[in-house]
């Protein structure tokens, strides 16, 4: 049971994004991200975007950092990954 954060490369909104997973369950992510003060709304079906202001506040508090290939294959493996068209299903559905 690990939660990830990759490097963060994601531009929007005027600063940089990193995603934060768990590669064994959603409710390890989640009471991550509660412990860390992180706000629901940026829980995206299975993983937190996080500004780089966070980063390095999460890694502190345990999140292990990784490059984002090896972030999305721990993903992957565990089962957890949503893909971008199973996104826009849950999404139309809400």
């Amino acid at each position: 049971m690990t939660v990830l954060i990759d490097t963060p490369l994601w531009p929007k909104h005027g600063t940089v994004w990193a995603h934060l997973v768990s590669d064994d369950s959603i409710a390890e992510l989640q009471a991550f991200a509660e412990r860390a003060g992180l706000p629901p709304r940026s829980f995206d079906l299975d993983h937190y975007d996080v500004p780089v202001e966070r980063y390095d506040d999460l890694v502190a508090a345990g999140a292990v950092p990784v490059e984002p290939r090896e972030l999305v294959r721990r993903l992957q493996a565990s089962g957890l990954r949503v893909t971008p068209r199973e996104r826009r299903e849950r999404r139309a559905s809400a």
